[in-house]
C-alpha cells in the first residue's frame, strides 16, 4: 500500500468520528461564581465594572472555563474521542497542538449558574502538511448550557500530527563576545586597549580623573581633557558572581568584578586566574589584556593570589 493509499485509507476511518459525542451532559465543577470571575479579571487585567459587585456577570471569554475537568476529568465522557487519538497515534501522529478556538455567546452566565455542556467531534481535516509535520486537523464543537437554554458555543481545533524530520544542523561557528559600543567619546579609550595602554581622562582644568569617558567634567564642566595611563594595579572593590541566565560566548558561573584602580577611579571588568568562587572584596588584581577573538581585546583584571 502506498503512503496516499494509507492517507486516504486512514482518512476514511477518521471521518466516520464526524457527529459522534465526546461528551454528553457533562456538568460543570462548580457553580459560575465570583471568586473565579475575579482570579479571571486580575490574570487578564480586565477591570470592567460589569464583572465584579452586585449584578455581576462573568466575562464572555470564560465560557470554556466552566466546562474544564481538571486533573479528574468529567462523567459524561465517551470514549470516542479517545478511539480518534489512538487511530492517529497509531498512524504515527503522535504530537499534538492547539491552533485556534472560536466562542459565540448567546446568553450571559451569573453567579451562581450551574453549567452542563455536550461536546460533538465536529469535524477531522484531510491531511495537511504544516512546518510541524503532516497532519490532521480535529474540531470539536461544545454546546454550554444553563438550564435549557444555550449559552454559548465554544469551537477547538487541534492539529495531531507526526513531527517534521529536519536534518542535523551543522554545527554552529563558536560564539563570539558582545562588540562594544565605539563612538566620538570613548574612541580613544579603545585605541589605548589596542596598544595595550589602559588610558584614564583627566580634565584640563580641574585636572580630576574620570572613568568610563565622558565628554565633559562631572566635577567643573570643562570640556577640555587629556589622559593618563593607569599603571594596572588595583582591587577588587566589589564583586557579582554570574550564574544566569547563560549568554553566549560566557561560560558561567564566573566573576565580574567592580576594580578600584591605584588611581582612585573603578570600572567593571572581569576577574581572572582565580575560582570565581575564591574572588574577595579587597583582594589585588593586576591590569592584563585578554585576546577575545581576531577582532577584539579587552582589558581584565587577574588575581594577585588567592585567600
Amino acid at each position: 500500500m502506498t503512503l496516499r493509499e494509507r492517507d486516504a485509507t486512514l482518512y476514511d476511518r477518521l471521518v466516520a468520528y464526524e457527529g459522534r459525542a465526546a461528551a454528553t451532559a457533562g456538568v460543570g465543577k462548580d457553580p459560575v461564581n465570583l471568586p473565579m470571575i475575579r482570579h479571571w479579571c486580575e490574570a487578564m487585567g480586565d477591570a470592567h465594572p460589569a464583572y465584579r459587585g452586585p449584578g455581576a456577570v462573568a466575562p464572555p471569554t470564560m465560557l470554556q472555563a466552566w466546562t474544564m475537568g481538571g486533573l479528574s476529568g468529567h462523567t459524561g465522557r465517551s470514549s470516542a474521542y479517545e478511539e480518534l487519538f489512538a487511530l492517529l497515534d497509531t498512524a504515527g501522529y503522535t504530537s499534538v497542538v492547539a491552533t485556534d478556538c472560536e466562542q459565540e455567546y448567546l446568553r450571559p452566565l451569573r453567579p451562581g449558574d450551574e453549567v452542563t455542556f455536550d461536546t460533538v467531534i465536529e469535524s477531522v481535516s484531510r491531511p495537511k502538511t504544516t512546518k510541524l509535520g503532516p497532519g490532521y486537523f480535529v474540531t470539536t464543537r461544545t454546546d454550554v448550557r444553563v438550564g435549557a437554554e444555550v449559552a454559548g458555543t465554544h469551537r477547538f481545533r487541534i492539529l495531531k500530527y507526526a513531527p517534521a524530520t529536519r536534518p542535523p544542523k551543522s554545527p554552529d561557528p563558536a560564539p563570539r563576545r558582545p562588540r562594544p559600543v565605539i563612538n566620538r567619546d570613548n574612541a580613544g579609550f579603545w585605541e589605548g586597549v589596542a596598544a595595550h595602554r589602559l588610558l584614564i581622562q583627566r580634565c584640563g582644568d580641574c585636572a580630576a580623573l574620570r572613568f568610563p569617558w565622558l565628554p565633559g567634567c562631572a566635577d567643573c564642566g570643562s570640556r577640555e581633557w587629556d589622559t593618563v595611563e593607569a599603571s594596572g594595579a588595583g582591587t577588587v572593590f566589589s564583586y557579582v558572581v554570574m550564574h544566569h541566565p547563560p549568554f553566549p560566548a560566557f561560560a558561567p558561573p564566573y566573576a565580574v568584578g567592580l576594580i578600584e584602580l591605584a588611581e582612585g577611579v573603578r570600572m567593571i571588568s572581569n576577574v581572572v586566574g582565580v575560582p570565581y568562587d575564591k574572588v574577595r572584596i579587597g583582594m589585588p588584581v593586576r591590569l592584563e589584556f585578554l585576546r577575545a577573538d581576531e577582532e577584539l581585546e579587552l582589558p581584565v583584571f587577574r588575581a594577585g593570589g588567592e585567600d
